[in-house]
């Protein structure tokens, strides 16, 4: 796998999370866990990947930036 690739899996699995997060009341334990659970499985997929610790600002970045659309697609008001 590719950090293209192991990149693209990071944000699009903190989507969902990020969705959720943007329907709940900020610091409220639903809100911290959706900002958390996804964290275990990027340290797992990171790991089985072979990548040491020098890809883990890229990941890091790939999961804000599905945590923001993710939370930009739950504001979202579709008629």
């Amino acid at each position: 796998m590719s950090i293209k690739e192991l990149m693209l899996v990071v944000f699009l699995l903190n989507l969902p999370f990020g969705y959720m997060r943007s329907k709940t009341a900020p610091f409220s334990t639903r809100w911290m866990l959706a900002v958390h659970v996804p964290v275990p499985f990027v340290f797992l997929l990171r790991r089985f990947s072979g990548f040491g610790w020098s890809v883990v600002p890229l990941l890091v970045l790939a999961d804000v930036a599905g945590q923001l659309l993710g939370g930009k697609l739950g504001e979202l008001k579709i008629r």
